[in-house]
C-alpha cells in the first residue's frame, strides 16, 4: 500500500465520491494534502505517494528533463496504482472514483485512465503531460470519453511545446475535455484553478450521483 493521508477520517467516508490525488515528481503527497480544503462537500479526497525514490523525495516512474520515461516502468507504475485504487474503494462505500495529478501526476492519472476507463467518473490533470505508448495507444481512442479537466499555464517551462501539444491531442480525442490556462500561475496550482476544479468535480463527479439516486 502507498503512503497515504486521507482529507476526512473514515466516519465520514461511505457515501462520498473518492478523489485520488497523485503528486509531482520531486515531491510527495504533502503537496496534493494542501488542496483538500478547496474540495467540495461530498468529494473524499486520497493523496498518495509514489513509490520512486527521488533523491529523498518521490515519483511514480524515472523521468528525464525532457519528460522521456521507459514505457514498460509506466505500465508497471499504473498497474500498481490501480491496484491501489481497488484497495482503497473496499475501504469505504464510495460513489464514485475520480483522478486528480499534478505534473508527472497527471501522467499517472492519464495512465490509469487508459488502462481502466470505465472506472472512472471523471479524471483532473494540472500542469502535465501524457506518456507515449504504442501498446495503449492499440485501443485508443477510449470508448468510454471520461471528463476531463486541464489546466496549465500556457508560459509553463517545465512541461515543453512538443509534450503540450501531445497531451492535447490525446485529451481531444479520448475524453470530454474542458481545457483552462491561468497566465502568470507557472508550474504550480494556484486558488483561481482549484475553484474551477471544485465546480468541475460539483458537476461530472458529484451531480450524476444525485440525478441516479433521483431517477
Amino acid at each position: 500500500m502507498h503512503h497515504l493521508i486521507w482529507s476526512a477520517p473514515a466516519a465520514e467516508r461511505p457515501g462520498t465520491h473518492l478523489l485520488v490525488m497523485l503528486h509531482g515528481y520531486g515531491s510527495d503527497e504533502t503537496a496534493m494534502q494542501a488542496l483538500f480544503p478547496s474540495l467540495p462537500p461530498g468529494v473524499t479526497g486520497v493523496a498518495l505517494r509514489g513509490r520512486f525514490d527521488v533523491g529523498g523525495s518521490f515519483g511514480w516512474f524515472l523521468l528525464d528533463p525532457m519528460l522521456a520515461s521507459d514505457a514498460a516502468e509506466v505500465l508497471q507504475a499504473g498497474s500498481e496504482l490501480l491496484a491501489t485504487i481497488s484497495s482503497l474503494e473496499q475501504q469505504g462505500s464510495f460513489t464514485g472514483v475520480s483522478l486528480l495529478g499534478f505534473s508527472q501526476g497527471m501522467a499517472m492519472a492519464v495512465t490509469a485512465l487508459r488502462l481502466r476507463p470505465a472506472a472512472f467518473t471523471s479524471a483532473v490533470g494540472l500542469s502535465g503531460f501524457v506518456v507515449e505508448s504504442e501498446l495503449l495507444a492499440m485501443a485508443e481512442p477510449l470508448a468510454r470519453r471520461v471528463p476531463f479537466f486541464w489546466g496549465r499555464d500556457r508560459a509553463d517551462w517545465v512541461i515543453h511545446p512538443d509534450a503540450v501539444a501531445a497531451a492535447g491531442r490525446w485529451l481531444e480525442l479520448n475524453t470530454q475535455l474542458t481545457a483552462r490556462t491561468y497566465p502568470g500561475m507557472g508550474h504550480r496550482i494556484e486558488a483561481d484553478e482549484m475553484r474551477d476544479i471544485a465546480v468541475f468535480l460539483r458537476r461530472f463527479a458529484l451531480a450524476p450521483q444525485k440525478n441516479k439516486v433521483t431517477e
